[in-house]
């Protein structure tokens, strides 16, 4: 993922939140699904719907709706010192056991973006349901250079 589609626009809240917050040289995403233009790209339930190629795909674009909403409330990613947490939920079947594996779609996108000494600590947490239907969703707190 380059800069320059990086410090783009943020995707458009999908309610009334902002895309991310900075506060004290830290920034916030708000949590972001796979959407691209505002428009949902994949829905279901990763166990039933979705199979781990898919899942881990929707992780990716997911993380870097993310990146793109720090990066466009921080100045670009260059203002980026390193990621320092990233929450992964995915929507699954109550037997599906991977997610970790799926949250490796969205780590994939910072190394990308960030290179490997940037990925942060990480959750993966498996829940019943998402807005919207989305199979995942991601939340990222950075720390913005000085």
């Amino acid at each position: 993922m380059s800069e320059q589609q990086l410090a783009g626009v943020a995707p458009r809240p999908q309610g009334r939140y902002v895309p991310a917050v900075v506060h004290d040289g830290i920034a916030y995403s708000a949590g972001m699904t796979p959407r691209r233009d505002g428009v949902l790209t994949v829905a279901g339930v990763v166990g039933r719907d979705l199979d781990l190629p898919q899942a881990r795909e929707a992780a990716g674009l997911a993380a870097r709706n993310a990146m793109a909403a720090v990066a466009a409330a921080v100045g670009g990613t260059a203002a980026i010192s390193r990621c320092l947490r990233m929450t992964v939920f995915v929507a699954c079947t109550r037997d599906f056991r991977d997610l970790s594996a799926v949250a490796d779609g969205a780590s994939d996108v910072l190394v990308e973006s960030l290179g490997q000494d940037a990925l942060p600590v990480r959750s993966a947490i498996g829940v019943y349901a998402l807005p919207s239907g989305a199979p995942v969703e991601i939340e990222l707190t950075v720390a913005v250079a000085p």
